[in-house]
């Protein structure tokens, strides 16, 4: 597994400011999918100014989330608003079976 570690101002990812966890829940038998389809979409989200990390997470019970870091909420509003979002997003929806339980959080201490 390949990891990406962006540098930002003279810091490494260690310094997120800004953090969006998704609970997600996929179709029966739509996780290889969905994977595959979150690593192609990783490519193009990934060069959005402001971007740290998307990661897809599964816990040992079955149950699923995306953890996204940004310098900013500002980079993240951006890049969430950005027609390249509008045009993958969609399909990553598809491959759920509900609508994904978002929270957004701001680093409050190292």
């Amino acid at each position: 597994m390949k990891i990406r570690e962006k540098k930002l101002s003279g810091y490494f990812s260690s310094h997120i400011m800004f953090v969006m966890i998704a609970d997600i829940q996929l179709k029966d038998g739509a996780e290889e999918d969905f994977k595959s389809w979150f690593a192609e979409s990783n490519k193009v989200l990934c060069n959005f100014p402001g971007f740290i990390s998307r990661k897809f997470l599964k816990s040992s019970d079955g149950s699923y989330r995306i953890l996204v870091e940004h310098e900013s909420k500002e980079t993240f509003v951006k890049m969430h608003q950005s027609p390249e979002h509008e045009k993958i997003h969609p399909t990553g929806h598809s491959f759920m079976s509900a609508d994904p339980q978002r929270k957004t959080y701001t680093v409050a201490a190292e």
